[in-house]
């Protein structure tokens, strides 16, 4: 999820040289709501040292959402957060 917020639209927004939104409730995060169905599998790796699963995996969800995004419209996003203003038609 946090990975998603990244990509899809948490951004510190500026206007007339200061942030505009200084404070989490002006702040877009993640909610629940916007959670995928997510299947979640442990590998218990007994023969090597644990390397953590939380914030490494991270940097790979923005290009696969961007390249979904193209997938199934042809238009390409190559700036962050790929959708600030959600979709529009």
């Amino acid at each position: 999820m946090m990975g998603l917020g990244g990509a899809l639209f948490e951004a510190i927004e500026f206007g007339k040289g200061t942030i505009s939104n200084p404070h989490l409730a002006d702040y877009r995060v993640p909610h629940f709501t916007d959670s995928p169905k997510v299947e979640i599998i442990l590998i218990d790796r007994k023969d090597i040292p644990s390397a953590g699963a939380g914030e490494t995996p991270i940097i790979a969800i923005a290009p696969a959402v961007s390249n979904a995004i193209f997938d199934a419209t042809a238009i390409r996003l190559r700036h962050m957060p790929l959708i600030p203003d959600g979709l529009k038609a």
